[in-house]
């Protein structure tokens, strides 16, 4: 399919999800939601078949898993929530082991930004946290250091594909610290927009870096 074309239907359906969400149509976000993620993997594999690699087979992987992981959170009650974050937490792994090849620069002035802001994010989180303390720290760590290696990887690179990994880390950030001030401390009319009109483009991106 014709890459624009894609990108079209693939945020049409982020739309829909988008949508569901906020109308409470459960159908709609339980259909739109995965669907949106199993084209951004189709569209990933046919790259992954024109740029084979291992950097390829490692994000497509990771793909694979955040779909398994919004599936597991978005279903009710919560009780799935930890084998979800699991699921995220390999896949975010997988992103890593994908951006630390090639990188010649390692820049540890966006890393000192990126460990504040981590701090600031989880010690607002804290109280609120209970039981899931040291998860989301270890969540927190993980997408800090993605979004690093991310960084240091264009610095190395200085081409498109890394550029595009780069903002779809950044975007990824974003989101989850979106994600978890919604979840864990307090709840707000944006959060949904704020963070699946995030998540999926930068789970686009990470696709296109193919």
């Amino acid at each position: 399919m014709n890459l624009i074309l894609s990108m079209i239907v693939i945020g049409t359906s982020a739309v829909f999800a988008i949508y569901g969400k906020y109308k409470k149509q459960k159908f709609i976000y339980y259909a739109f939601k995965p669907l949106t993620m199993i084209m951004i993997i189709s569209l990933a594999w046919e790259r992954m078949t024109a740029f084979s690699s291992v950097y390829s087979y490692l994000i497509l992987s990771g793909l694979c898993l955040s779909l398994l992981g919004d599936v597991l959170i978005m279903l009710p009650g919560n009780k799935l929530m930890k084998p979800g974050l699991l699921a995220f937490l390999t896949g975010y792994l997988l992103y890593i082991l994908a951006l630390r090849r090639n990188i010649q620069i390692a820049s540890y002035l966006p890393l000192a930004v990126l460990v504040a802001l981590g701090a600031v994010i989880y010690l607002y989180l804290y109280t609120r946290l209970e039981k899931m303390r040291v998860p989301v720290l270890i969540y927190v760590v993980v997408v800090s250091v993605l979004v690093w290696l991310a960084i240091s990887r264009y610095l190395s690179l200085q081409d498109q594909k890394s550029l595009l990994a780069c903002i779809g880390g950044l975007l990824l950030l974003f989101s989850e610290s979106v994600w978890a001030v919604n979840k864990f401390r307090r709840q707000f009319w944006l959060a949904e927009i704020l963070i699946l009109g995030t998540y999926f483009p930068a789970q686009l991106l990470f696709a296109l870096s193919i």
